[in-house]
């Protein structure tokens, strides 16, 4: 026996760190020749074949071990080669492969450094598992970055879940374990047997897994996402060139799991819904659908915010395949596709990111920095470079493999803040003593620099809650670098107003107003999103005072608002046709609301009409985040609640004259000033007939007058209809 007694117990039970420095061929030295060891699950006998000198005799290994270690010996060669092991299985059946442990690191060094830096943006192209050719040998190669762990092995389907018979290799002081399997194929399970910094063995998932079981199972499941045959290019051309600032977006907000089912237990795949939710999309005219996570995430009552899986979309609907299709479908129907993303916070699953290698590898180890009060979760340690090229490469995977048109990022204010939701003594300062996470703020800034820079045209979307400054902002302005923020003070203010008796309203009329004193300090978006119609919240439509007439009125009325104020739009699935009961994510959307009386389909055909009226006037969106782009006409009248504003183009060419009166009192006659003469006409009436209102209006149109007032040279008089928002046109624009 040529290996030691000492070497061969640290194979048989799986404690060597370095098995290629004894697994594989290796030379004896002159004049002895080399020595093959293999260690192989199921095996009766094995034989050493050269692949490709043919004037080298094959030779017969010898069992060392009843585990299946293997090893011989031959005087052949004195240097090595490649070669197959052909092995007979104790029910004779003989399979032949190649030697995974004849293989080099299919890492290099410089892929290594700038994983340590944080720098390697296509890590997912390295690390986890990677089908390749090696040599004209077919495989898979596994990589899991866990440091502090004493020894990793990759078991699965293809060797019996025995940590014993793939044990991984360390590269250097990377703290990257690394093997190449010949033969693995695709649609094998897998995880990583690691024996952890405290010496207990632990099975975890792959972090870069590409696709997963369906929960409650959990293991990798080896998946090429290279395959999928696109045909968007022209859309990701047209993406390319866009300029969101100065473009309409339009967002439905979607749950994949309730918008529609196949029945109360069984929710549609990816391929299933692409045609039905694409075409619905694209009738009700928005611009863009925007997914709640679609990220693994084992816990369904999380609504996908506690992922499991940051490269793999979850298996509940199909496979990574079936989710290409998807977004493929969505593209051809003109449809952009945003998804949330969440790099704020991880689940503390023992089988998933959590204490990884038996530290705190991925989070932080103190729990005043590594512990979400609220949630029960973990926070990424953004100040550790792998952690930080993590996070980064996963937001470009996801607009690389999945052609994502845009990130929305979930909970940045509980990443921004050293004491978010925490009281004295329960945080620690930063370096200068301040409450702001310095690390996290970086992060943010390279992951946007990173993602507009690689994908321009990919829009990134802030979930920010506080006056955080600089937002929207370049980096190298000192902002964080994202293309839009959530208005959550406008939603906030909007919905109290709307939620209040019409008696009572001329009170808080600078509730509506106030958004616009600060408007222009960020690129706003204005939600209307899942979080304000959960959690006993209610509906939008519940949340209004009055009966049914008034309920709805007032609800057309805030989409109008939404819509024509300034700033692009989301709105939650289900409040486009005023869904009484709220959101219940294990539920379909009530869709037969559509056929009991006119309030509902009225309501969902007044927000298709809105957004028909809003993608085809510039002058809503063409200086959405210019100070030339909206004006006050009268905001003052509070004792009647009524409220009128210009929406213009940068030029001034267009002109989109709103008015707004909220109160059920109609009021005729009643003069708004107006920049033009001339006839305007009534582009919009969320009063009218076919949306369930009493149908009060201006007969098409009014005709502008030499009657300064408000500022204006001209006006008109006006029949303002109750509870609702009107839109003018000057004709012929």
């Amino acid at each position: 026996m040529i290996l030691t007694a000492a070497e061969r117990d640290s194979l048989v039970n799986a404690q060597h760190r370095s098995p290629h420095a004894l697994l594989g061929m290796h030379p004896l030295g002159d004049p002895s020749g080399i020595v093959v060891r293999a260690l192989l699950h199921n095996a009766a006998r094995v034989e050493v074949v050269p692949t490709r000198e043919p004037d080298k005799p094959a030779f017969k290994l010898k069992r060392l071990h009843p585990s299946g270690l293997f090893e011989g010996a031959s005087p052949a060669s004195k240097r090595v080669y490649a070669y197959d092991l052909v092995i007979t299985d104790y029910q004779g059946q003989v399979r032949r492969t190649r030697d995974p442990y004849s293989f080099l690191p299919t890492l290099g060094e410089m892929d290594l450094y700038l994983f340590g830096q944080g720098n390697e943006q296509r890590i997912y192209d390295k690390l986890g598992a990677q089908f390749r050719v090696i040599d004209g040998v077919p495989g898979v190669s596994f990589a899991v970055w866990a440091p502090n762990a004493q020894r990793v092995s990759v078991v699965g389907d293809f060797n019996g879940w025995d940590g014993r018979y793939h044990p991984m290799r360390l590269l250097g002081v990377s703290g990257v374990w690394e093997l190449f399997v010949p033969g693995v194929g695709e649609n094998l399970h897998y995880k990583f047997e690691i024996q952890n910094s405290h010496g207990r063995l632990v099975l975890k998932t792959d972090p870069y897994g590409a696709f997963f079981e369906v929960a409650p199972k959990t293991a990798s499941i080896t998946c090429n996402n290279r395959k999928f045959a696109w045909t968007d290019q022209a859309w990701l051309e047209q993406r390319r060139q866009w300029n969101p600032f100065r473009s309409p977006v339009s967002v439905y907000e979607v749950h994949l799991g309730s918008w529609r089912k196949k029945s109360p237990f069984e929710s549609f795949t990816y391929r299933e819904i692409a045609e039905p939710l694409a075409q619905y999309v694209k009738a009700m005219g928005f611009t863009h659908v925007e997914l709640l996570p679609v990220a693994e995430h084992a816990y369904y009552p999380s609504w996908g915010y506690q992922i499991t899986g940051f490269y793999a979309p979850t298996s509940r609907y199909g496979t990574p395949e079936d989710f290409q299709f998807l977004i493929n479908a969505l593209h051809q129907a003109g449809i952009g596709v945003i998804v949330d993303w969440v790099p704020a916070h991880f689940p503390r699953d023992d089988w998933a990111l959590a204490l990884f290698d038996g530290t705190a590898l991925f989070e932080h180890e103190d729990p005043r920095k590594g512990a979400h009060q609220d949630w029960g979760t973990l926070i990424f340690n953004y100040g550790r470079n792998e952690v930080k090229n993590f996070l980064v490469a996963n937001a470009l995977f996801w607009c690389e493999r999945y052609h994502i048109d845009g990130l929305r990022v979930d909970a940045v204010a509980s990443m921004l803040y050293l004491d978010y939701s925490r009281q004295a003594g329960q945080w620690i300062p930063n370096k200068f003593g301040g409450r702001e996470n310095l690390e996290a703020v970086e992060f943010l800034r390279q992951f946007n620099h990173a993602v507009h820079t690689e994908f321009p045209g990919v829009l990134t979307i802030a979930e920010e809650s506080t006056a955080w400054p600089l937002v929207t902002r370049p980096p190298y302005l000192g902002g964080l670098g994202f293309t839009f923020k959530w208005n959550m003070g406008w939603m906030h203010d909007t919905l109290h107003y709307f939620q209040r008796d019409p008696i009572h309203r001329k009170y808080h009329q600078h509730d509506l107003t106030f958004a616009m004193l600060y408007h222009h300090n960020e690129n706003f978006l204005l939600p209307l999103s899942h979080d304000e119609i959960v959690h006993g919240k209610g509906s939008l439509v519940g949340k209004m005072p009055g009966d049914d007439w008034r309920q709805f009125a007032n609800l057309r009325a805030l989409l109008g608002y939404q819509w024509l104020f300034p700033g692009k739009q989301l709105l939650f699935m289900g409040g486009e046709f005023g869904q009484r009961a709220e959101w219940n994510p294990n539920a379909n959307l009530d869709w037969p609301l559509l056929k009991r009386g006119p309030y509902h389909i009225g309501t969902q055909q007044f927000v298709a009409d809105l957004n028909r009226l809003y993608r085809a006037e510039p002058a809503l969106w063409d200086a959405d985040y210019d100070y030339a782009g909206f004006s006050w006409v009268d905001c003052a009248d509070h004792e009647n609640s009524v409220l009128s504003f210009l929406r213009h183009t940068a030029d001034h060419r267009r002109v989109v004259l709103v008015i707004l009166n909220l109160t059920p009192v109609p009021r005729l006659g009643y003069r708004v000033g107006l920049p033009q003469s001339g006839r305007w006409r009534e582009a919009l009436n969320s009063d009218a007939a076919t949306y369930g209102g009493s149908n009060v209006g201006n007969l098409g149109g009014v005709m502008a007058e030499e009657h300064p007032v408000q500022g204006q040279p001209f006006s008109a008089a006006f029949t303002l209809p109750p509870l609702s928002i009107l839109a003018f046109k000057p004709e012929g624009q």
